[in-house]
């Protein structure tokens, strides 16, 4: 299929940062074939997209994510001991495959309405996230999570590496599903079971690692309590910390542990709103990035974060930065921008296939309607984009050349369907939430 994008500002978010005004691309059998600014080539029987002066930019990455968890979110929001309390006693009795994949619909609409191209997810029964990221055209990390707690689809450790098997045969070389292992977080899985992941990695290179790391304060007591050591450093001693780990969170990190993982090669998924929501406090994103770690913009799931859109979480990622260093000068709105696409990519090891807009990547990209009145005047097209759009300004989403949405109609998902079928999972929620209370 040939596309022919042109009368856009397009953004490339390539090293030089190149924006091409009246820009066109051309789009050959999902790949980017050429782009420029300009008369745009003669392409006879391509499709022929006039823009009308919006913008094209590349497609965004959240590198973490709960996506099943749609189904839980804004669920006892203003209580303490919701985890204890409802969420796990809830997942435990209806966390199946059939659940998480009502739930990932939904969030793959979702994450397709705010311009979302490519997802790390890490839950439980992935194979069925990755069926779901396979129907919605997108591009995603599936991650089995491995833990402790009695979790819904693992009674074992071994159980838990067997699923990780199966996941990896089912979607190896899959061209937009990357199968993934997901130790849950330090805490949850212990020295023994991280040194086994770690072997484990070694034996399946190119699959990535996904992990809780430095998220918690009781996190920190855990590893000095019993190692007498913080998180990274004790991550270390297991030999997880290496390139293709991603590591969630990093929000409690010292100087010494940001040059370990820059050395180590460990990618970072930075959760501005969620950290925020839950009063953990502000990541040192700008110290990461200055010592080379990639950081990516994630949402964290639905349950902490609520959104699954990356532009809800542009302006705190900026703006915590700011207050963290006491100046309008941390985290500009280009760095923003970037870590929401190429950095984003960087972390999922996805950079040399998606994140920039250039010759011979593959065509993930959307177009972002920039007629709203919020927008205007455009000083700083990368300031718009972080401080006033809105998820509702993305219009069309492509990845490697297919449509997944055009003029805020998602092709591969039937709406009415997702959202119906995520309510009658709800309503059996509340019902167990009123036992739940009924019962203290």
């Amino acid at each position: 299929m040939t596309v022919l994008i042109a009368n856009a500002l397009i953004l490339t978010i390539d090293q030089a940062m190149t924006a091409h005004e009246n820009g066109w691309i051309h789009i050959e059998g999902g790949v980017i074939a050429a782009l420029g600014s300009g008369k745009p080539p003669d392409l006879p029987g391509a499709e022929v997209i006039d823009a009308g002066g919006d913008l094209i930019m590349p497609g965004m990455v959240n590198p973490h994510c709960h996506m099943a968890m749609t189904l839980f979110r804004g669920l006892g929001e203003d209580v303490d001991d919701r985890l204890f309390r409802y969420i796990l006693p809830i997942e435990r009795k209806f966390v199946t495959p059939e659940m998480v994949a009502v739930g990932s619909r939904l969030a793959a609409l979702e994450m397709i309405l705010g311009g979302v191209t490519s997802v790390a997810d890490m839950y439980y029964f992935e194979a069925e996230v990755g069926h779901v990221i396979d129907q919605s055209g997108m591009r995603g990390v599936v991650g089995q999570t491995l833990a402790d707690f009695d979790p819904p689809d693992h009674k074992s450790f071994d159980e838990g590496f067997a699923r990780t098997n199966e996941l990896v045969g089912e979607f190896a070389g899959h061209p937009r599903v990357t199968p993934s292992i997901a130790p849950h977080a330090p805490y949850s899985t212990g020295p023994a079971v991280l040194k086994r992941v770690a072997k484990w990695s070694e034996a399946h290179p190119g699959v990535p690692v996904q992990m809780h790391l430095a998220e918690m304060a009781t996190e920190l007591d855990w590893c000095a309590r019993n190692f007498g050591l913080r998180p990274v450093g004790f991550a270390d001693t297991t030999g997880i910390l290496k390139p293709g780990l991603v590591a969630a969170h990093c929000r409690y990190l010292d100087r010494s542990e940001i040059e370990l993982l820059a050395e180590r090669g460990v990618g970072v998924a930075h959760n501005a709103r969620s950290n925020g929501k839950a009063g953990r406090g502000i990541a040192p994103v700008t110290a990461l990035r200055k010592a080379g770690v990639p950081v990516g913009i994630a949402t964290d799931g639905p349950m902490s974060g609520n959104t699954l859109d990356l532009i809800s979480q542009f302006a705190p990622v900026s703006m915590f930065q700011k207050t963290l260093g006491g100046s309008r000068r941390p985290m500009p709105a280009a760095e923003v921008i970037r870590m929401a696409t190429i950095e984003g990519a960087r972390v999922l090891g996805l950079d040399e296939k998606i994140g920039t807009l250039e010759v011979g990547k593959q065509a993930d990209l959307i177009r972002i309607d920039l007629s709203a009145p919020r927008l205007h005047p455009i000083y700083d097209i990368y300031s718009a984009l972080v401080f006033a759009a809105t998820p509702s300004d993305v219009r069309d989403v492509m990845v490697s050349g297919k449509w997944l949405m055009r003029d805020r109609q998602v092709l591969t998902l039937d709406r009415k369907k997702v959202v119906r079928d995520a309510l009658q999972v709800a309503e059996s929620f509340r019902i167990e939430i009123r036992a739940i209370d009924a019962a203290r």
